[in-house]
């Protein structure tokens, strides 16, 4: 074959690329095979550079690299039209009259409507929400706190510890935030600290490996007892009912002295009364008491000018007594039918 004919053969191809007008999504493909599939027309074309001169060569291989990308360029072209185009015949078929298909609109987790609802309560007597770290240090979470080393809270059986890391933990309590902000800020303290927290618990109707909770500081000058239990009053008629009576009972944590348990009357009017009350109408909502001096000590404040309490619930608690919610494991399940049930304001 003639080098003449060899480099016109080439054209021939490129005119052929630009007189293309595939019509149809069909066309478009059988183009695409023709000319940059595997086995296109082109690739043929590489194999004439043998017949060509040397001096001529790299010509001849810039030619075919053009039909090449000529091909490349007209076959991007040609679909972006027929995309185009199919999408203008798509909108075509719109009735823009037609009314829009309503969203349905979700509702808050009755959770972080219980949360919401506990932070506004506080927040209402001067405290401000607090935040800390999930995956917590040794000494937030327990040190600081007057947990010494062998206390049982550090059982491998009741804490999640990090793999072949046992100063690293998911928080077993949010009193680490309480650690964390005594350590960063000086007195007057009052704050709250929500959020989740971690035990290595048997999951079931009652309890969960995880779980939220609401705990709350006070560290000022001549804190007392008192303050803590007027506080805590208040808190139970906001959160329940303007007649709750509250009552508190001895109990031990190891970050508080004296400490105790606070129970709300909730009543004796029905069956369901009888069965959360063991009889008795009292209900235990949460623990409390005053700050521990080692606690205090700690983490840099003087206990002999500074006093403070402190209290913490469960979150998923006060949303199974609120709701009338019979086993914890349901708000962990995400079925829509039990979640939309609930609508609140707050």
């Amino acid at each position: 074959m003639a080098v003449i004919e060899t480099f016109d053969k080439v054209q021939a191809v490129i005119d052929e690329i630009n007189a293309s007008e595939p019509k149809t999504a069909a066309d478009l493909e059988q183009f695409r095979i023709q000319y940059l599939g595997s086995k296109n027309v082109i690739k043929s074309l590489f194999g004439l550079i043998k017949e060509v001169p040397n001096e001529q060569k790299r010509e001849f291989g810039q030619l075919v690299n053009k039909a090449k990308s000529t091909a490349e360029a007209k076959f991007e072209s040609l679909k972006t039209a027929l995309e185009g185009a199919a999408d203008e015949a798509q909108a075509a078929d719109i009735d823009l009259s037609a009314p829009g298909e309503p969203q349905a609109l979700g509702t808050r987790h009755p959770l972080t409507t219980t949360m919401n609802r506990i932070i506004r309560i506080f927040e209402r007597i001067g405290f401000v929400v607090a935040e800390g770290p999930e995956i917590e240090d040794d000494w937030h979470n327990f040190t600081a706190m007057n947990t010494p080393e062998d206390h049982p809270a550090r059982d491998m059986q009741d804490t999640f510890y990090l793999l072949n890391n046992t100063e690293m933990l998911l928080r077993t309590h949010t009193s680490s935030v309480q650690a964390r902000t005594m350590t960063s800020q000086k007195p007057p303290i009052r704050i709250i600290a929500p959020g989740r927290v971690y035990r290595n618990e048997t999951i079931s109707a009652r309890s969960h490996a995880q779980f939220h909770q609401v705990e709350g500081l006070y560290i000022d000058e001549n804190v007392s007892f008192a303050d803590m239990k007027q506080t805590l009053l208040y808190f139970a008629k906001e959160m329940y009912g303007p007649d709750k009576e509250i009552r508190l009972r001895p109990s031990y944590f190891p970050f508080t002295e004296p400490s105790a348990e606070m129970d709300v009357y909730w009543g004796l009017e029905t069956e369901t009364d009888y069965r959360i009350t063991k009889g008795t109408g009292w209900l235990e909502i949460l623990g409390c008491g005053m700050v521990d001096p080692n606690v205090l000590e700690n983490c840099g404040i003087d206990p002999e000018k500074y006093t403070g309490f402190a209290f913490g619930m469960g979150i998923e608690r006060q949303a199974m007594l609120l709701y009338d919610v019979g086993d914890i494991r349901l708000f962990f399940e995400n079925d829509v039918r039990f979640l939309k049930q609930f609508k609140s304001a707050f």
